[in-house]
């Protein structure tokens, strides 16, 4: 048997854009990305803590440093800018896995990742 188990999350960052125009996902500075293991193309949920939307979409590359969080094509209008949105990804796995797993949060501020 496989379970799905949280793999990784993005805790409460801001949407910088939304671009009704573009053909989908979420765009996610690349900064963030790596901090959370999460790669471009990866099958996210996105949830809206500012209107209660949730989504399910694919991660774009943004630039690097940028702090973009953008929704994408009809993800669009699940969220306006300044919305507070958390990004979380799943893994498959065995039960056995599972018990060993933990998964990656970061908590950025000002959707950066602070440098120590």
């Amino acid at each position: 048997m496989q379970i799905e188990i949280l793999k990784s999350k993005i805790h409460r960052v801001f949407v910088t854009e939304a671009n009704i125009n573009y053909i989908g996902s979420i765009t996610i500075d690349e900064d963030l990305m790596e901090a959370a293991n999460i790669i471009e193309y990866e099958k996210v949920h996105v949830v809206n803590v500012s209107n209660g939307e949730r989504i399910i979409t694919y991660v774009i590359k943004g630039k690097r440093g940028s702090g973009i969080i953008c929704l994408n094509g009809a993800a669009a209008r699940k969220a306006a800018i300044g919305d507070v949105v958390i990004v979380l990804s799943y893994a498959v796995m065995t039960p056995e896995e599972a018990k060993n797993h933990t998964p990656i949060c970061i908590f950025p501020k000002n959707n950066q990742m602070e440098c120590k």
